[in-house]
């Protein structure tokens, strides 16, 4: 029975081996993939486990792209693993100025919103134009969020009545940071006081192969990153493929990729068809509807929020509806014509592109997260629409090849094994073993005894090392939908 004791000796002694029995615990990484700063310590095309705030700025640097949106992610999943990666920017840094006119010559407050963090700055009396560029952007610069640890976008310079912004890193991704004087219950002394210009839009895109190349065979289930183009969308499909990426035989890593995009709804659902598949998920946003966080923290802030259950294989948690999910830290679009309703969400859905809503309270929620997958071979498929079933058989792969390792490594393969030797298993075994580990996952996998009947574990005819296995799996649905009809009476007829 011992595995490291021989069975040959011949002098006395008395030895036990030891070894695991095997207990299996799932994971679930979660990896944001984004811009840092150089005054971080995480060097380019590096990645890092990040596990606060703290940590975040220190690996990522003040304001960065990846240290607001590990915050979002972690004021979301308090208890989630968390690791970034910090992607090379290159191209032109986005500038824009904010020209200061007249004051009110009695002061007050101003309220500034960047990236919907709020500046406020108190006027004097008489203050300047210029006096007040200045201050503002003294603002900006020293702006500290003490409450969440957010810092802004931008830095800041001013000179002759002129604040000059520029954002932190390159790349046409700042065309989405919002800038914005808000309404307020009292007076705001920034109305109609700015003239916003952009006078050098950002440029260029940058690559997430070597950031891709940095994960090697760690295993991230969660992929989340800033950027939306094609090319960078391409390369994350191919990581995460079934032929020789991380859902290959070959790799066995498994994961998924979350993106942000933000455009009109016809071209979100236009951009969503072109790419068929069940690796990526768009989390969308309208142009034009008053965003006031960017992008990037948006799809950082709502894949924070699922991530618990996404892991959740053992209580069933994966498998749960999540409309209604409130997402921390983030702001519903200050227009209310772009908050989506029933119909835009029902045909989003349709078409591959997830879902969001707004609560009585103004908070944005959960609707339903999918992937973009349409068809299989051509033909209509919606079997890993539900970004659910993703991470049900991620957990339940790792579930099955846990307890194919524990039983039946270092064994050989016979048709039978009438003593019982340890050393052997059958393909009895095997069947005996998916079987009973299928059964365990109630809250993953349903129907076991049916897929029992479907289930084939056989030797292979021209190898007689090797075992063939077909296993059937019937997935756990989430509770999306509930329809029922309210018959209305003007009173009961009696029945007798």
């Amino acid at each position: 029975m011992a595995s490291n004791i021989p069975a040959n000796l011949t002098a006395p002694i008395f030895a036990f081996d030891t070894q695991s029995g095997g207990q299996f615990q799932s994971e679930t990484r979660m990896i944001i993939l984004a811009h840092g700063l150089a005054a971080g310590k995480l060097a380019e095309g590096q990645i890092a486990i990040c596990n606060t705030r703290t940590d975040a700025r220190s690996l990522a640097g003040a304001g960065s792209m990846l240290e607001a949106m590990f915050i979002a992610a972690r004021r979301n999943a308090p208890a989630q693993e968390i690791w970034i990666g910090r992607v090379a920017d290159s191209g032109t840094a986005e500038i824009r100025t904010i020209t200061v006119g007249a004051p009110p010559a009695a002061g007050g407050q101003g309220i500034l919103q960047i990236a919907g963090e709020s500046i406020s700055l108190e006027l004097a009396a008489g203050m300047t134009a210029n006096a007040v560029a200045t201050a503002l952007a003294a603002a900006i610069n020293g702006y500290y969020n003490r409450l969440t640890g957010m810092s802004l976008p931008f830095t800041a310079t001013a000179a002759t009545n002129v604040v000059t912004l520029t954002a932190r890193h390159k790349g046409t991704y700042a065309s989405g940071l919002d800038i914005f004087v808000p309404v307020l219950d009292t007076v705001n002394a920034f109305v109609g006081l700015f003239t916003f210009a952009t006078t050098t839009a950002g440029a260029g895109t940058p690559s997430l192969a070597n950031i891709l190349a940095a994960m090697n065979d760690d295993p991230f289930e969660i992929i989340v990153s800033a950027f939306d183009d094609g090319t960078n969308l391409d390369l994350l499909n191919s990581f995460l493929g079934e032929v020789s990426g991380r859902w290959s035989y070959i790799q066995q890593l498994y994961g998924h990729a979350f993106y942000p995009k933000t455009d009109t709804s016809t071209n979100l659902v236009t951009f969503a068809l072109a790419r068929d598949t069940w690796h990526l998920t768009m989390i969308p946003r309208f142009t034009d509807g008053g965003n006031a966080e960017p992008g990037y923290i948006w799809v950082a802030a709502v894949v924070g929020r699922i991530a618990a259950w996404l892991g959740g294989g053992a209580n069933g948690d994966v498998s749960r509806n999540q409309s209604g999910l409130i997402v921390e830290g983030i702001s519903a679009p200050r227009d209310r014509a772009y908050w989506m309703d029933y119909a835009t969400r029902d045909a989003m859905l349709k078409n591959g592109v997830s879902t969001w809503a707004v609560n009585r309270s103004g908070q944005v929620t959960i609707d339903k997260i999918i992937t973009q997958q349409q068809t299989t071979n051509g033909a209509p498929d919606t079997t890993f629409r539900d970004i659910q079933t993703v991470y049900q058989l991620t957990y339940a792969l790792k579930k099955f090849r846990a307890a194919l390792a524990y039983e039946h490594s270092n064994k050989a393969i016979a048709d039978s094994n009438p003593q019982n030797l340890d050393a052997l298993t059958t393909v009895k075994d095997i069947k005996a073993t998916l079987f009973h580990t299928y059964r365990e996952m109630a809250g993953v996998l349903e129907n076991s005894e049916e897929a029992l009947l479907s289930m084939v574990v056989e030797r292979d005819t021209d190898n007689p090392n090797r075992v063939n296995m077909r296993l059937p799996l019937d997935v756990v649905n989430p509770l999306d939908i509930l329809a029922g009809l309210a018959v209305v009476y003007s009173q009961f007829r009696d029945a007798a």
